[in-house]
C-alpha cells in the first residue's frame, strides 16, 4: 500500500484539472500557507502532517503523520460574494461522495462543515475567502487508530480505518476528493447548485 501523498503517488490518479499545480510537504504549519497568491484556480497543497491545522471557530485539527488526507484547494469563483458561504456545504457534499466512492461507506453531512459516519466526525471542511479567492481546507481522518484520535473534541471522531476495519489507500481517496470537489464546484458556479445534492 502506498502510504504517501507525494506527487508521484497521486498525480497519475488525477483525471480533472484540480491538482495540476500540486504542492507537497511532509510537514507544514498549514496546507493553506503552501498556496501562493498567484497560483491558478485548482492549485492544491497537501501535507502528511500539519503543526497548526485549524478547524471551524479556531479549533485545532491534529493528526499523526501519514494518517490523514490534509489538503487545501485554491478557488477563484466568479459568483456574488453573498454566495461564498455555500461553498462549505458544496465541498462537504463532495467529500462525502468521495468517501462513499472510495470506501462504500455512507457518510452524512452535519451542518455546516462536518462529514459524519454513524454520528462520528470523519472529515471537516473550512473555507476562507479574501480578495476574490477562496481557500478550501479539507481534513479527512483516514487511517488513525482509536488511540490516535483526539479524545477531547466537540463531536466524537472516527476514521475510515476504524469504520472499515482496514486501512484505506490515501492516494486514491485524495484523487476521489479532488474529482468530486471539482465536479460539485463547477456545477455550483454555473447553476448555483451542488452536483452532490
Amino acid at each position: 500500500m502506498a502510504d504517501s501523498l507525494a506527487p508521484d503517488d497521486v498525480l497519475p490518479l488525477l483525471s480533472g484539472t484540480f491538482g495540476h499545480v500540486y504542492r507537497y510537504e511532509q510537514l507544514c504549519s498549514s496546507t493553506q500557507r503552501l498556496l501562493q497568491p498567484d497560483d491558478p484556480e485548482g492549485a492544491v497543497a497537501v501535507a502528511e502532517e500539519q503543526s497548526e491545522g485549524r478547524g471551524r471557530l479556531g479549533r485545532s485539527w491534529q493528526a499523526p503523520a501519514r494518517t490523514s488526507v490534509l489538503l487545501s484547494i485554491l478557488l477563484r469563483p466568479e459568483v456574488e460574494p453573498p454566495r461564498l458561504p455555500e461553498l462549505t456545504l458544496v465541498a462537504g457534499g463532495a467529500v462525502a461522495q468521495a468517501i462513499a466512492e472510495a470506501t462504500g461507506l455512507e457518510p452524512a453531512i452535519k451542518f455546516p462543515n462536518d462529514v459524519l459516519l454513524g454520528g462520528r466526525k470523519v472529515a471537516g471542511i473550512l473555507a476562507e475567502s479574501s480578495g476574490g479567492r477562496v481557500v478550501l481546507g479539507i481534513g479527512v481522518n483516514a487511517n488513525q487508530t482509536a488511540e490516535q484520535l483526539p479524545p477531547d473534541v466537540q463531536t466524537v471522531p472516527t476514521s475510515l480505518r476504524l469504520e472499515l476495519g482496514k486501512p484505506v489507500e490515501r492516494p486514491e481517496l485524495l484523487a476521489a476528493i479532488l474529482r468530486q470537489v471539482e465536479q460539485a464546484y463547477r456545477a455550483w458556479v454555473s447553476t448555483g447548485t451542488s452536483a452532490s445534492g
